[in-house]
């Protein structure tokens, strides 16, 4: 996978996740579209990839609302 094929993905990534539709269906579905899954070293890295722009969003949207969160449990105690 080269360095501008994973910037793409993680900018699909970025504008997808937080809409209504799979953002995996277009991880998936880019790479179709341009072809780059007849590269076996693209669908080598590309499992591992995707795990890793998922856990990337994860971290990013715990970092984004974690003092709501912590108001949010203070407000219970």
């Amino acid at each position: 996978m080269s360095i501008l094929q994973a910037i793409i993905l993680g900018v699909v990534q970025g504008l997808t996740e937080l809409l209504p539709i799979s953002s995996s269906a277009h991880l998936y579905l880019i790479p179709w579209v341009l072809k780059w899954t007849e590269s076996a070293t693209f669908n080598e890295a590309f499992e591992a990839f995707d795990v890793a722009l998922h856990a990337g969003t994860l971290l990013a949207i715990v970092l984004f609302f974690f003092k709501d969160w912590i108001k949010l449990i203070v407000r219970r105690i």
